[in-house]
């Protein structure tokens, strides 16, 4: 059976909270290679890690992983303020 790719945004949100691959690494117990490897895609996360990556950054799963590729987040915002405004009309 053929292993599904695991598409993330840990080096958006790592960007965003200005956290060095160490940092993030050490902040929830894996080696810091780990951190390089999930973000490049190189391999996928175990449940117990990827659960880990949602705790530390306060986020639900599905805003970090996903099993399709994620658009830009200018494009995602867009359609949400898009869908926001076609409600309020």
């Amino acid at each position: 059976m053929e292993t599904r790719r695991i598409f993330n945004r840990i080096a958006i949100l790592r960007r965003d909270y200005n956290l060095s691959r160490v940092e993030l690494a050490k902040a929830i117990g894996v080696n810091f290679q780990t951190i390089g490897y999930l973000e490049r895609q190189d391999y996928n996360p175990s449940l117990d890690l990827a659960f880990k990556i949602s705790e530390y950054f306060e986020l639900p799963l599905e805003v970090i992983f996903s099993t399709s590729p994620f658009s830009p987040l200018g494009e995602e915002l867009l359609k949400a303020q898009t869908k926001r405004g076609d409600q309020n009309e």
